[in-house]
């Protein structure tokens, strides 16, 4: 597969940017999303689906430990 041209890069991060809004207005409910989840997938190439949804994941990471702090696990008791 060629690298997609600026226009199928555009339509891509559009569908993209739908889904993610879809998502977040939902709260990650995909049912929800089914029709933008399927337009996003549609639209970019696989690979890029698959690198798009793990960032999402980091992002929502990042800001969650952002606003949360650090918060170590505890401490388990030897036996």
């Amino acid at each position: 597969m060629s690298a997609p041209n600026s226009q199928e890069r555009r339509t891509c991060w559009g569908a993209r940017d739908q889904f993610w809004k879809c998502l977040d207005h939902n709260q990650d409910d995909v049912t929800a999303c089914q029709g933008h989840k399927q337009e996003f997938e549609l639209n970019c190439p696989a690979q890029w689906v698959k690198y798009f949804n793990k960032r999402r994941d980091f992002l929502k990471y990042k800001e969650k430990f952002e606003n949360e702090g650090y918060k170590p696990a505890e401490r388990v008791p030897k036996l």
